[in-house]
């Protein structure tokens, strides 16, 4: 998730308890002061019924026109010990004219006449629904949080994607970046402090990087260089011994064997330079190749090659296939997926080849599933076979992996299969 839509979530989850908590003291406010003006209101009405009772006067009406209501009950000392002098409190009040309870705010005080007779006084007004204000409360406040909410997120998107403009302008240049090919310098105009220093320690980061890898193409060239020439005289010096006149049988088969084993380092090292050459990025020319004209040859050659195994080939192309790559690579990916499916077959079994859309897939029967997870390692073998150096599948890998490929590998109904797909 991008950090702007990060903050933006956490934002949303911020103000909704801050809001959660003003409706809530925003109602409790509201009912706090309309009970202050209601009991003030009960205040006055009480005082003006106990002056009249206590001057002998006549008392208001029950029906005067006003919402107010009132009780007088005579009441004994005990009762009076055992209840505050004056209480406030919600009550639900019926209301004769409408037959109906409605919530009222309601004044209950005591008080003594001459005589020393208490009297209890209950005086009532109708009051509002609480639930209701509750509810018309919470009705406005998730207006306001929704409201609120779409102006702060528009703001702050819009002021976070001007202020991290230089960011994502340094992100799109390391996105198009790839050591060794003439890279333009990191962009540095912005005015922003932070992201200056930011940019400044991207680009000696880098300048640093391109020199490595320059150190390691030398060595990589030097290495080739170094090692190709004295294998090549090895090689040649131990044809000269098989040839000699005082060589006998058994000596003969030894310098065989060491011809071989010497073969195996000669590929071995060769496969070794190459994928070090794919990881550094050194084959940047590239050009349209006809994959399905490279199975077709390969398939071909390694028929040719295998024709003792007996196995049978059936390749399923389509008249061409033309991607964009390195056509060095194209013929390593495409020759070490044929090769490793004829390697690995059973004598007499069959090896499936096909391009479908833009996938190609090999196919081919022989011992158990593999490790899925480790097949495409360096030097990983489920099975050792004469002549493998275990770094085909890494090679096809790397190559996938230069180009943005999806290779696979699943084991069903007896036959391996890879595949590699093209965007």
């Amino acid at each position: 998730m991008k950090l702007i839509y990060r903050l933006a979530v956490r934002l949303c989850l911020v103000l909704l308890p801050i809001m959660a908590l003003w409706v809530w003291l925003f109602y409790a406010s509201m009912v706090d002061e309309i009970n202050d003006e209601v009991d003030d209101a009960l205040e006055d009405y009480s005082e003006l019924i106990v002056i009249r009772m206590m001057a002998g006067q006549e008392l208001p009406g029950l029906n005067d026109g006003s919402n107010n209501s009132y009780s007088i009950t005579p009441v004994d000392e005990r009762y009076v010990a055992s209840r505050p002098m004056i209480d406030y409190r919600d009550a639900e009040v019926y209301i004769p004219e409408k037959k109906e309870t409605e919530p009222a705010r309601m004044l209950t005080t005591i008080f003594r006449d001459d005589a020393g007779q208490f009297y209890e006084l209950r005086v009532s007004t109708p009051s509002f629904e609480k639930d209701d204000l509750l509810r018309t409360a919470a009705y406005w406040a998730v207006f306001l949080y929704l409201f609120l909410l779409l102006t702060v997120l528009g703001l702050t998107l819009l002021v976070f994607q001007r202020n991290l403009r230089p960011l994502y302008v340094l992100l799109r240049w390391l996105d198009d970046y790839h050591p060794g090919t003439g890279n333009r310098p990191v962009p540095n105009d912005t005015t922003i402090a932070e992201f200056r220093r930011l940019n400044v320690a991207a680009q000696e980061a880098l300048d640093r990087s391109e020199a490595l890898h320059e150190q390691q193409k030398q060595f990589i060239g030097n290495a080739s260089h170094e090692l190709q020439t004295p294998l090549a005289v090895l090689g040649a010096r131990l044809e000269w011994l098989l040839d000699g006149p005082d060589v006998n049988e058994r000596q003969a088969g030894e310098i065989i064997q060491m011809q071989r084993t010497l073969s195996h380092i000669v590929r071995l090292n060769r496969t070794l330079l190459l994928l070090t050459k794919i990881d550094n990025n050194q084959f940047p020319e590239n050009s349209d190749v006809d994959i399905a004209a490279l199975v077709r040859e390969q398939a071909e050659l390694c028929g040719e090659i295998y024709a003792s195994r007996g196995l049978v080939c059936s390749p399923a192309l389509p008249g061409s296939f033309t991607v964009r790559m390195n056509e060095s690579l194209a013929s390593v990916l495409v020759t070490n997926l044929v090769k490793n499916a004829y390697l690995h077959s059973e004598p007499g079994t069959r090896i499936d080849i096909r391009i479908e859309g833009r996938m190609l897939t090999v196919s081919n029967e022989g011992g158990e599933a593999l490790d899925g997870e480790r097949i495409f390692e360096r030097f990983y073998q489920g099975s050792k076979k004469e002549g493998s150096t275990g770094l085909g599948l890494a090679l096809v890998r790397a190559v996938a992996n230069y180009y943005a490929l999806e290779v696979g590998y699943r084991f069903e109904n007896g036959r391996h299969v890879f595949s590699v797909t093209w965007p």
